[in-house]
């Protein structure tokens, strides 16, 4: 751990847990300590994070005033490359999966959560409509057993667009400190996301964290690297909420679908606007007003 070698303390790490889980109740006091004791360190990382920007304005202004305003396109440029990654990843990847396992369409999916979608996008943050996700989900036909299960632990294990800006940010620096990248490390990189990601969602300052970890995961990339994409991580932070609710979203039904927990006909109907949805009353079609 001393020497940041992340894949030993995370193999460890697993290890350790697994163990935590099958001795069961006599190891609760240790479960309970550890959960506290992270609980200390994020809050002191969200100390930290908070100072930050003022470290990344300093930086930033240090950058325009001596280089001019152009310096920011390669930042810029990392904002539409991943706004991009993670538009393609839902059209095309997750559509695809809900066309063939569910029979449904992607854009009328999207539209059926445009109000949650649209505050996600607001403040860069998907824990604000989790009840409402939830329940619309279930009014759509799916089993709420499933919905119960599959998006509060998608929330925290389904971060699909959290992966995908480790991958990339760690990408963008090894490109803007000239490191080379091997076609080995690329995966490593990449395995290392799908793993440093879970249970990320909701830590302040997390993505920055993640990010730190990943790198070391390649000794050659160099971590200050960092500060790059500090300024441009609110911009990156509304594209990752929106991926990781939309990919859970998307999980909850194909699950659903699966267990032939999911009314496909209903869900047909409401995506198509011949149901309406009143989180506050029972689902009517659309030719009755509700009551």
């Amino acid at each position: 751990m001393a020497r940041n070698d992340v894949l030993q303390v995370l193999c460890f790490a697993i290890i350790f847990g697994v163990s935590l889980a099958l001795v069961g109740e006599p190891a609760r006091p240790v479960t309970n300590l550890i959960d506290n004791l992270s609980k200390v360190l994020f809050r002191a990382m969200g100390l930290i994070v908070r100072l930050a920007p003022l470290g990344v304005l300093g930086a930033v202004a240090y950058t325009v005033g001596k280089y001019g305003v152009h310096s920011l396109e390669q930042l810029a440029s990392l904002v539409v490359v991943f706004w991009g990654a993670v538009a393609l990843f839902v059209l095309v990847v997750l559509g695809l999966v809900l066309r063939v396992v569910a029979g449904l369409n992607i854009l009328r999916f999207l539209a059926y959560f445009r109000e949650e979608l649209t505050i996600v996008l607001a403040t860069a943050s998907s824990d604000a409509v989790l009840p409402q996700i939830m329940r619309k989900l279930e009014r759509m036909g799916v089993k709420p057993s499933v919905v119960g299960l599959v998006v509060p632990t998608g929330y925290s294990f389904n971060l699909d667009a959290f992966s995908i800006y480790l991958t990339l940010a760690t990408v963008f620096i090894a490109q803007a400190t000239n490191t080379p990248l091997s076609i080995g490390d690329l995966l490593l990189v990449l395995g290392i996301s799908l793993v440093t990601s879970k249970g990320a969602h909701g830590v302040p300052g997390s993505a920055i964290v993640i990010l730190a970890a990943t790198l070391n995961a390649v000794p050659a990339i160099p971590a200050i690297g960092l500060v790059l994409v500090l300024s441009i991580d609110w911009f990156i932070g509304m594209a990752r909420a929106l991926g990781n609710l939309i990919g859970n979203c998307v999980a909850t039904v194909v699950v659903a679908a699966w267990e032939r927990d999911l009314d496909v006909p209903l869900a047909k109907q409401v995506l198509a606007g011949e149901i309406v949805v009143d989180l506050t009353r029972d689902a009517v079609p659309a030719a009755q007003p509700a009551e």
